[in-house]
């Protein structure tokens, strides 16, 4: 990389255009001009996705930058909803951590978007005042800190597990700050804080001492006496009055209600920037469409104003909305705010500029790797290989960016088996300094495109494969059952491991040795009393039962512990049968599978999305079924859309290149058909035939696809019930899978029992029939569990609002612009037609069909097909 152009970067006052800078390459320039400078750096994406990708570039190319993000508020503007808690959590994080620093601190890199950029946001000033600090050996008042939690937006709850969240039982406090990787347990004694331990949100064990400990606030509106008194002020100031105002009294008696933040000039004297935030000395640094982003998204802001101007219907709660310039800075205020800033924008094309003085980043050398791709005729794989060493016989550095580790093991192998053998792994960009002459870098760098300098080329997994949806790693973490206080009410009955069925009667501390103790109370037959310490709590389990009049044991009695010997007995009884069964399905054989790895690996590369750890789990535990020599009989249990049928096309793929046939039955045509379509696609290109069988399937077309299976030529069917007829004979069925087994009926289920003798079974369920999961919760069918969602399925939000015509306008055509589907769903028949006229006034760009359960199934399977 060129010292005078980073020292440029870093040293030179104005604006400056860097054209020829792709992106990952930006933040090569991005993160080294920093370096060398110092102080404080903003990078301002177009939006997050993009945020995230400068994010990884940069963690790669400067390992030990210092990195904090700022995103805008995930919610609509003028809402009646906030934005999410992990969202704010992340914002005052990083305000908190701007106000905080001091000159000296080392270099930090902010990354923001378009829309946060002219959003506006507590002042400097405030967030700096409402922090709190403490360590141990310290007096904390602990009223003190309750007032401190609901004036800066904590929200108690039983359990910590979320940022912003807080709890306090007798002298242990829990406590999510939001710049915190981990929740913390202040143990009190007294009022002195003895100690500052930080736990795991999931099985609330300690997993290290803390010297000291900083909070910030977790809302933007910050809710103290003052905050609460200006808000009054300005709410009557701008709307003249608030007398039955569901907010203006929530906020009167100082409590929090959703969506407050959408009043957010009306808690603080004046709002600042990011741009302000960050200081005078920041050095600003711009994405091509950052600018673009922010004038759609003021433009959004003018058009959600607008429609709340407009009258509500009768019995409709009024929605009061501030103008757009108090809580967002107009784009011409912007633009006057950078031509005094220093500021880089960056262009990936090389281009005459206005703005001077104008630097050529080096370009792109030659020809791209995907205008290869699509030119030459040859495999992509013996393309990328001859590109890359093309590239290192002419002394540029070439590096393979792969999405993850998994996917970069898999990039690195296909690719040796197609030639490519003298591949470096890179842990980051410092190692190329290390990486051996006439070598392939392969790194961790999730770019949705490569790039080429004058010494540096990287060529990105998506040039070699097309686009590709990658998923932020998460640790994956034992699942626990752990029975929680908040879990528990006074009155519910318990069962004691040792004492038996008690009732609890909520939590009462105890003296003992002079020092408080925590227990639960239980009470159990003619009043006698256990007190339970809550740090035994594993000991006790809730009452399996509804049954609120049940018989409670008597304390040291003999009827609980002979409640157990039966039922010990009653379970050895059932493991001796359980045994039994298991030792017969283990003494059947069959050829054990072993998936061919290279081709497995570019199969495996056309999944257009990044692999769910759950998904990864689930394919090891099938192909060590498949190596184990004995039939398989697993299930995968997941959700609806979490990649089950993925695991089922990779299990197909390796059973189907062993020379053994498939069969895919679904419970009905519809899933069939869509079944049909998926493996179709994924597999064309492989010498697999693919066929289908159902009602919908013509007559000739049928004969055909029975015949392929009795003689082998037909490696995968794809059916319904039909595939279970007497007249259908597969020629050597490997493995059947079955999807939703509960739809299916009993003599469905005793045709199935027939064909799976010797043949591999996995079924996929996201709610498996009862007996099902007793089977494989006892262990006579192996399950495999995928709870983990993709990278487009988003955590649920549940809103309980006022129906706002507003809302629900923007919701369905939020789907509709994003390619998605709503389903609006009443409680009666007798509703469908007012919804119906709704939707074609006020929502006239959708088009709607009207379902119920009453309609015949012959009208109501066209409608959802």
């Amino acid at each position: 990389m060129d010292p005078a152009l980073v020292s440029t970067l870093a040293s030179a006052p104005g604006r400056i255009r860097v054209t020829g800078a792709p992106e990952g390459h930006d933040a090569r320039l991005v993160t080294a001009a920093l370096l060398a400078r110092g102080g404080v750096g903003v990078h301002v994406a177009r939006d997050d996705a993009q945020a995230s990708t400068f994010a990884a570039a940069a963690a790669f190319f400067a390992p030990g930058l210092e990195m904090a993000r700022l995103p805008a508020w995930d919610c609509l503007p003028y809402d009646r909803v906030g934005p999410a808690p992990e969202v704010a959590a992340t914002r005052l994080a990083t305000l908190s951590r701007l106000a905080a620093r001091a000159g000296t601190d080392p270099p930090l890199l902010v990354l923001t978007t378009g829309a946060a950029l002219v959003q506006l946001t507590a002042p400097r000033s405030a967030i700096k005042a409402a922090s709190f600090a403490t360590r141990p050996g310290r007096d904390l008042d602990v009223d003190a800190l309750q007032a401190y939690f609901a004036a800066n937006g904590y929200v108690r709850a039983a359990t910590v597990r979320e940022r912003g969240e807080f709890a306090i039982r007798g002298g242990v406090i829990d406590l999510f700050a939001p710049g915190e990787p981990e929740p913390v347990r202040l143990d009190l004694f007294g009022d002195t804080l003895e100690s500052i331990r930080a736990f795991d949100p999931e099985t609330q064990r300690s997993t290290r001492q803390l010297k000291a400990l900083e909070l910030g606030p977790v809302s933007e509106a910050m809710l103290d006496e003052e905050a609460a008194q200006r808000f009054r002020r300005g709410y009557l100031d701008s709307f003249g009055a608030g007398q039955g105002d569901p907010l203006y009294e929530a906020v009167t008696k100082r409590i929090r209600r959703a969506g407050m933040e959408h009043w957010l000039p009306l808690f603080h004297d004046r709002l600042e920037s990011v741009l302000d935030h960050a200081g005078p000395g920041a050095v600003i640094t711009l994405d091509p469409q950052a600018m673009d982003a922010a004038r759609e998204r003021l433009a959004l802001v003018q058009d959600y104003y607008e429609a709340r101007q407009v009258p509500v219907p009768k019995g409709t709660p009024a929605y009061r909305a501030l103008p757009p310039a108090r809580l967002y800075r107009p784009l011409e205020a912007i633009e006057a705010e950078l031509d005094a800033r220093d500021v880089r924008l960056f262009s990936p094309f090389i281009e005459d500029a206005s703005l001077a003085p104008v630097l050529d980043a080096g370009g792109r050398a030659g020809r791209t790797f995907a205008v290869e791709r699509a030119a030459d005729s040859a495999s992509v794989w013996d393309a990328a290989r001859t590109h890359v060493l093309e590239l290192a016989a002419r002394g540029v550095k070439p590096v393979l960016a792969a999405w993850s580790d998994g996917s970069a093991e898999r990039l690195g192998h296909v690719l040796q088996e197609h030639g490519l053998a003298n591949l470096y792994p890179l842990p980051n960009a410092a190692a190329l300094d290390l990486m051996p002459a006439g070598t392939v870098g392969l790194a961790v760098l999730p770019l949705d495109r490569g790039f080429e300098t004058a010494d540096l080329a990287v060529l990105s997994e998506a040039d070699i494969l097309g686009e590709r949806l990658g998923r932020a790693r998460k640790r994956r973490r034992q699942a626990q059952v752990v029975l929680e206080l908040g879990g528990l009410s006074t009155g519910d009955l318990i069962v004691h491991i040792d004492h038996g069925i008690g009732r609890y009667e909520g939590l009462k501390t105890l003296t003992v040795q002079e020092a408080p103790h925590d227990c639960l109370e239980l009470t159990y037959q003619g009043g006698d009393k256990l007190f339970l310490p809550v740090e035994n709590i594993e000991l006790v389990t809730r009452y399996g039962s509804e049954d609120a009049d049940a018989q409670l044991d008597r304390l040291g009695g003999a009827a609980w512990q002979n409640r157990k010997a039966r039922a010990k007995k009653r379970l050895r009884d059932m493991a001796e049968g359980l045994i039994k069964i298991a030792a017969a399905r283990a003494s059947r054989t069959t050829d054990a599978i072993t998936r061919p790895d290279a081709l497995y690996d570019e199969f495996c590369a056309r999944f257009p999305y990044e692999e769910t750890e759950d998904q990864l789990a689930a394919l090891d535990d099938i192909f060590t079924d498949l190596a184990s020599g004995h039939p398989m009989d697993r299930l995968i249990c997941g959700d609806v859309g979490f990649g089950k049928t993925e695991v089922a096309l990779r299990a197909a793929f390796v059973m189907a290149m062993s020379g053994r046939q498939v069969a895919v039955i679904c419970p009905t045509t519809l899933l069939a058909r869509q079944h049909f379509k998926t493996f179709s696609e994924r597999f064309r290109g492989w010498p697999i035939r693919v066929r289908q069988l159902s009602r919908m399937v013509g007559a000739k077309d049928a004969e055909l696809t029975r015949k392929g299976l009795a003689d082998g030529t037909v490696e995968i069917v794809v059916g319904t019930h039909a595939l279970l007829a007497k007249d259908v004979t597969i020629r050597d069925p490997g493995l059947l899978i079955v999807d939703e087994e509960q739809h299916f009926g009993v003599k469905h289920k005793e045709r199935l029992k027939e064909m799976r003798a010797d043949t591999h079974v996995l079924t996929l369920s996201a709610t498996p029939i009862p007996r099902t999961l007793q089977m494989a919760l006892a262990g006579i069918r192996e399950m495999s569990i995928i709870a983990t969602p993709p990278v487009d399925r988003l955590a649920v939000r549940t809103y309980v609002t006022p129906w706002d015509p507003v809302t629900i306008r923007e919701a369905l055509l939020r789907e509709k612009y994003r390619g998605g589907q709503a389903f609006v769903v009443v409680p009666r028949i007798d509703d469908l037609e007012e919804v119906e006229r709704f939707l074609r006034e006020q929502v006239p760009e959708l088009s709607f069909v009207t379902a119920h359960g009453q309609m015949p199934p012959t009208s109501l399977e066209p409608l959802i097909t």
